[in-house]
């Protein structure tokens, strides 16, 4: 069975100039089920694509199963995607033994920014970066499936969407 163990934290303002210089990868994903017991996701990413389908967090740990698929199948099905489809930039920095992905939002996200680390187990330990800010794993808020239905633009910072 496939899970990953994935931790989430925002990113300081200045993050560009404390990490260096990093090629990124543009990423445009959609949702053809955004239920909280499954999703079902198709990503464009670069010359690739994928769809990927998620199981209901249980803490920091979720089933989860991707497969490539052809590309013009993956810009067909984009098509049958819930409204909203997220866009990203995605820079990957190495800290210690793990790799950080930087996801730089566009679109109706615009502005948010997210680092992500996958884990091999819940409680292991590893390296914060210093442009890291607070930790937003368990807030459902910032889950990919969640921005295209609340999208970033529309926070409003005295009354953040109840999800």
């Amino acid at each position: 069975m496939g899970y990953e163990i994935e931790r989430k934290f925002l990113v300081k303002k200045n993050w560009k100039s404390m990490v260096g210089h990093t090629a990124g990868i543009l990423i445009k994903q959609g949702y053809l089920s955004t239920d909280p017991y499954r999703n079902v996701r198709i990503r464009l990413k670069g010359d690739q694509s994928f769809v990927t389908i998620k199981g209901k967090n249980k803490g920091l740990l979720r089933s989860e199963y991707e497969y490539s698929i052809p590309y013009e199948d993956a810009r067909e099905m984009l098509l049958m995607c819930v409204p909203t489809i997220i866009q990203k930039i995605r820079y990957k920095v190495p800290i210690g033994k793990h790799i950080w992905e930087i996801d730089e939002f566009g679109g109706v996200n615009e502005g948010l920014v997210i680092a992500e680390i996958e884990l091999d187990a819940e409680d292991e330990a590893f390296e914060i970066p210093n442009w890291v800010e607070q930790e937003v794993s368990s807030d459902p808020r910032y889950f990919n499936s969640n921005l295209i239905k609340f999208p970033y633009k529309d926070w409003k910072k005295e009354k953040l969407p109840q999800i």
